[in-house]
């Protein structure tokens, strides 16, 4: 059974709750539907009366067609039975219908707060879980949840009714009660088995289905990447290995939810085989009318239901509370970026200090040590090594997506950690080295960093690169509408519009991964003119790739395994023979104008460089 499990571990996040704790927490979401909860309460206690109402009645109307010959009589029980049957279908309409109301807006509040502690997660979070199950816990998960509210409500309705049957049994037949009371506990008993494993099977059912959600997202998102290697096969073939383990692991919970009825309802066959059996003995010596003896054996049949599904609860109850304890446990999940104060950011000059850092992303595996670094106010520094070299870590931390382990790093001489971060965001533009653009159109994209600019501010911004000529090539200009992520442009396009927000939203502090790094000559020029302008008068991180951004730089930093083993100019470096000058002639030199093959230039690619 072993293979079943493989991969249905928990999440790093995790966390194991108490049945108490997570009822206690559904509670305080349904405290603000008290009024609609009061009124469900009140149609259940009502409805609960008109189901013991109806078999009464019949067991008189069976008595009195015995004893009297009077139509009138026949026909006012009939009317009664009648009516009684409308006022049950009605009173479970109104709970029924409330209960769906007051269950939607727990639900959809819920899902907002696990939407916004998703949002608040630092990216440190999105290394280690898949998108897709994150995905899987806010909406089936939440989905999930209105289990706990319904069979909560169903609980509630089945007790009133068992204890109003339990006084019809006593008020008919002492004995005969007594007898049927004697066998609850082992119903109970029975149920109370199957509690344990119903959690069980249900987190690892939940589990599997966030597997199967993660692929299927991880699929469509490198749907491409997969297309150009032809390994559509192969992805399938992953697929049913998932997707076969989520069948049967959810086989093997709907075994364990539909074995407990059979069980209960034999139970309580051989439990009103009994009853029935005494009864009928009385009945025969008329000890109990016929009416009453009905009543008798319809209340028995009609108890054993809702008992049934009393204990029947807390097996079937695990699978809301198993949802809900994925859902809480997203919620409530530590962030390892931690601010120490949420002091106002103001505009910033842009002076950065890194001062004895310590920083790794994993545990034993130290990426930053002791590491020291001042970059001025308004300086353009570009940071060039080879992969692994701690390049994008320093742009990492200066954005705040991570918590470093040891040191300081000032922004302005102020502690990083004391910022209230999203102030300290509008003040820090980000462009990728492969851009993500939302849905919409292209002035929405540009907009992004700031909703408020106008429409004219947004095409003064647009036009101020290349002189809106790429603009002119899109058909309906900032009205083209991007598509998912961006596809429907090219990447020099989306790049062209990622910087665009950029200027738009005028941050002190840019840190780009090198925008030309995969576009043809013609954008890159583009690209070059809007940089110039977004690198005027503001601190600037460049990750270079590219020879053109690199002598662009006011400084350059070479990097080495966490540690700076070079700085200076292009020319600087380039003299002194260093680590510098071997990147230069193993990977940029062939992007100079003045580049001639075969002057000891070793054929490698630019993007392996960095």
């Amino acid at each position: 059974m072993g293979f079943i499990m493989d991969g249905l571990d928990a999440e790093s996040y995790d966390r194991a709750y108490t049945d108490r704790a997570l009822v206690a927490r559904i509670v305080g979401y349904f405290r603000p539907q008290a009024g609609i909860m009061i009124f469900v309460a009140a149609m259940i206690l009502l409805s609960s009366l008109a189901d013991t109402v109806l078999p009464i009645l019949i067991s008189r109307g069976i008595d009195t067609v015995r004893t009297a010959q009077s139509f009138g009589v026949e026909a006012l029980l009939v009317g009664a039975i009648l009516i009684s049957g409308v006022v049950s279908w009605l009173l479970n309409y109104l709970r029924q219908r409330n209960t769906a109301r007051a269950v939607g807006d727990v639900v959809l509040k819920l899902r907002e707060d696990a939407f916004d502690a998703v949002l608040k997660r630092d990216m440190s979070f999105y290394d280690e879980t898949p998108s897709g199950k994150v995905v899987s816990r806010v909406t089936s998960d939440t989905e999930d949840f209105a289990t706990v509210v319904t069979l909560t409500l169903n609980l509630l309705s089945q007790l009133l009714l068992v204890l109003l049957l339990m006084g019809v049994l006593f008020y008919i037949n002492v004995r005969l009660a007594l007898l049927a009371v004697a066998l609850i506990p082992v119903i109970v008993i029975t149920a109370l088995a199957f509690r344990r494993i119903a959690r069980r099977t249900t987190q690892h059912a939940r589990r599997a289905l966030a597997r199967v959600n993660g692929l299927v997202q991880e699929t469509i998102s490198g749907i491409s990447i997969a297309k150009n290697f032809r390994q559509e096969r192969a992805i399938y073939d992953e697929f049913r290995g998932v997707n076969a383990q989520s069948y049967a692991v959810n086989l093997r919970q709907g075994l364990v939810f539909t074995g407990i009825f059979p069980l209960l309802n034999t139970v309580a066959g051989i439990g009103t085989v009994i009853v029935i059996y005494f009864g009928g003995l009385r009945a025969l010596d008329h000890t109990v009318s016929p009416g009453s003896w009905y009543l008798f054996v319809q209340a028995i049949a009609m108890l054993w239901f809702p008992l049934t599904g009393i204990a029947s609860f807390w097996s079937q109850f695990q699978l809301g509370l198993g949802a809900s304890e994925r859902v809480f446990a997203l919620v409530d999940a530590e962030p390892r970026v931690v601010q120490r104060r949420v002091e106002p950011v103001e505009r910033l000059a842009g002076r950065i200090e890194f001062r004895h850092l310590d920083f790794r992303y994993v545990e034993d595996q130290p990426i930053l040590r002791d590491f020291s670094l001042t970059i001025p106010a308004g300086q353009t520094v570009a940071v060039v090594g080879h992969t692994g070299a701690g390049k994008t870590t320093l742009a990492k931390l200066i954005a705040r997506f991570y918590e470093f382990q040891g040191g300081e790093l000032l922004i302005d001489g102020r502690d990083i950690r004391s910022f209230d971060l999203r102030a300290y965001h509008r003040h820090l533009g980000i462009v990728p080295q492969v851009p993500f653009l939302f849905s919409g159109t292209v002035a929405d994209n540009i907009r992004y960093a700031r909703p408020d600019a106008g429409d004219a501010e947004v095409a003064a911004v647009a036009r101020s690169i290349g002189g809106g000529d790429w603009l002119d090539a899109l058909p309906d200009g900032l009205a083209t509408e991007v598509g998912e992520t961006g596809r429907s442009l090219s990447m020099g396009q989306r790049q062209l519009v990622a910087l665009a927000r950029v200027l738009l939203q005028d941050p002190s502090i840019l840190i780009l991964d090198e925008a030309t790094a995969s576009v043809d000559p013609f954008t890159e020029a583009q690209i070059q003119e809007a940089l110039d302008l977004a690198l005027r008068d503001r601190t600037a991180i460049l990750i270079a790739h590219r020879l053109s951004t690199v002598k662009h730089a006011d400084r350059i930093l070479v990097m080495r395994s966490g540690e700076i083993v070079e700085e200076g100019s292009h020319d600087t470096l380039l003299a002194a023979g260093g680590h510098y000058a071997h990147l230069y002639n193993t990977y940029f030199r062939h992007q100079s104008p003045d580049y001639r093959p075969g002057e000891g230039f070793v054929a490698v690619h630019a993007a392996e460089a960095v």
